[in-house]
């Protein structure tokens, strides 16, 4: 079990340092990289420890495990219809300025597969200004949609957001005065964000019906931990 813990640390630890140099750093990476090395400390002194003190480590591991499968599960589940009236694409930053990122690329991409097959569809999308950015994410985003077929009259820009509930509440204060009677919403976020993302805007009295969109492979596991934190941090604290 020593030489599992080990490779399992050292290959995790190496997803890291791709992470550092492909995204950069943010808390879902730094906590990927004090686990691995935990997970390689483990792993060398596995025939040390006793055997309850294993028990107890694994025990603690069991939640956030579960809970991570919960997330992807929940993320890849959906039940459209296909005649909502909106699709509300949550941002998630830019890189080279003007450039949408990976993650929120795989968004757009889910967004226009749902948009191209609901032409009736108009689309928000959300997302401010990020520090040292001459243009908001609603902006990229939008340009990035125009780019690949979807028309210009079809957008909403929901442009002053920096949290996932600022887009929440900004997309339905703006979407409410073009529907007064009432909308049904498509929320796209990556599948590991979802869960978190319906709670949300349910709590806020938005209607929505989750699709998620597939999160890279090598953020996966940075992503979930992170994600998993949250959700914990939102069932303790609201």
């Amino acid at each position: 079990m020593n030489k599992v813990f080990l490779i399992i640390g050292i290959l995790a630890f190496l997803n890291f340092l791709v992470l550092l140099f492909v995204t950069g750093i943010h808390f879902g990476h730094v906590f990927l990289g004090i686990s691995s090395v935990a997970v390689i400390g483990y792993g060398l002194i596995f025939d040390k420890i006793p055997q309850w003190v294993h028990i107890t480590i694994w025990t603690v591991c069991v939640v956030p495990i579960a809970l991570s499968g919960f997330l992807a599960v929940y993320g890849r589940t959906t039940n459209l219809d296909y005649t909502e009236d909106v699709v509300i694409v949550l941002g998630a930053g830019l890189r080279h300025d003007e450039e949408v990122g990976t993650h929120l690329a795989t968004r757009l991409d889910t967004a226009i597969i749902y948009l191209n097959q609901n032409p009736n569809a108009i689309v928000i999308t959300s997302g401010g200004l990020g520090a040292g950015r001459t243009i908001t994410e609603a902006e990229a985003m939008s340009r990035y949609l125009i780019r690949h077929g979807i028309a210009p009259e079809r957008i909403i820009q929901e442009g002053k957001s920096t949290s996932t509930h600022e887009n929440l509440v900004f997309s339905n204060e703006i979407l409410s005065s073009y529907f007064p009677d009432g909308f049904r919403a498509v929320l796209v976020t990556n599948d590991f964000h979802i869960y978190r993302s319906v709670r949300t805007a349910r709590n806020i009295g938005i209607n929505v019906t989750p699709l998620g969109a597939p999160t890279p492979w090598h953020t996966i596991a940075a992503n979930y931990a992170r994600e998993t934190l949250a959700v914990l941090h939102m069932w303790v604290f609201g």
